[in-house]
């Protein structure tokens, strides 16, 4: 799942960025609405955490420029502000879903969560396919009853190719929707991260080299 933060208050975004990707979100990070609308206009996001109010762009035009783009990204508004008003105008623009500072971190966790759940087709929030079980709400793995220890990145990989339903995935495809806009395009990630996968998953393999194209899950 690929996310993007946007808060001015520095402290606050960052946080709740490293806290979004232990549980398996590639997140990208901006300070104000300049930016936001930068990072909207090259990556495909699943949800954005958006404050309302920002400096440069105001988060009431970031919103309305996500929904004019006509994308699947999901707009979680957040806001000091409590009174109803606000937040009838932030849903009003377009957003899909309101919290109010302060908030509960594993509030906003399960909001994003639910949001991305909402993508075009909606996705279940648990992935089966072929023996292996992907709980997303509860960030637990599975083939055969017998439960896998994966890292954040090696789970975030295996939600991509379970998402895809048997369609190929290329790598380019699983560095922007597993990795963050840091990752090197040149680098050997996407290929280590699938071998180690492979082989927690154990046998019969469920993960398929494509050559030329990519990887796709299932078994033959």
């Amino acid at each position: 799942m690929r996310v993007l933060v946007v808060e001015d208050e520095r402290l606050l975004a960052d946080s709740v960025a490293e806290g979004l990707r232990r549980f398996s979100m590639a997140v990208d990070v901006c300070y104000d609405g300049e930016q936001a609308m930068e990072r909207v206009g090259v990556h495909g996001y699943d949800v954005v955490v958006l404050d309302r109010d920002l400096p440069k762009v105001h988060g009431d035009d970031v919103c309305a420029a996500v929904v004019r783009a006509g994308g699947e990204a999901r707009v979680l508004m957040l806001t000091a502000a409590a009174d109803v008003t606000d937040r009838v105008a932030g849903l009003g623009l377009g957003a899909d879903d309101y919290l109010t500072k302060p908030f509960a971190f594993a509030e906003l966790v399960a909001r994003v969560q639910a949001l991305a759940r909402r993508a075009r087709p909606a996705l279940p929030p648990v992935l089966e396919r072929d023996g292996v079980v992907l709980d997303l709400p509860r960030h637990q793995a599975a083939r055969d009853g017998r439960f896998l220890l994966l890292s954040p990145k090696e789970f975030a990989v295996l939600e991509v190719l379970m998402r895809a339903e048997g369609a190929v995935v290329s790598a380019e495809d699983l560095l922007e929707k597993a990795w963050d806009e840091h990752a090197d395009p040149f680098t050997n990630a996407v290929r280590v991260a699938v071998m180690t996968l492979r082989r927690k998953l154990g046998e019969p393999p469920v993960i398929e080299t494509v050559p030329g194209a990519g990887y796709r899950f299932g078994t033959p």
